[in-house]
């Protein structure tokens, strides 16, 4: 069994699991408008069920989720962007803060506003 991404106009509308020859019989519509997505692979890395990256090949960048745009050209399924400040890594087709998070002191939230990064209070 495998995951199949359903589109639209480009946009990710049901994901299902299905054997490969059931989606290539039409039995969910046209089977042109269903393409291939892994559960194990986020920001174009395969991971393996240890959590680690396995060394298989990426499958189209990111896991497809209802609403995630499907790339053709990078054959890369991209999740919406979060921030309008926030930009797509080429790499790994997920979006990036134009400021790093800090990594000590969390948990913490975007502030589109300041363009920052605040700490959540308790």
């Amino acid at each position: 069994m495998a995951h199949f991404a359903k589109i639209e106009n480009g946009v990710v509308v049901q994901v299902v699991v299905a054997e490969e020859a059931f989606i290539s019989t039409g039995a969910l519509g046209d089977p042109a408008n269903w393409v291939q997505t892994s559960y194990n692979t986020r920001g174009g890395v395969h991971y393996g069920q240890d959590g680690n990256p396995s060394g298989r090949e990426q499958l189209r960048k990111n896991y497809a989720g209802i609403g995630y745009t499907y790339d053709s050209g990078r054959d890369a399924f991209i999740p919406p962007q979060p921030y309008p400040s926030w930009t797509m890594s080429e790499d790994t087709c997920l979006w990036n803060a134009p400021v790093a998070m800090p990594t000590e002191g969390g948990p913490f939230t975007w502030n589109e506003e300041t363009l920052a990064w605040n700490a959540v209070q308790a």
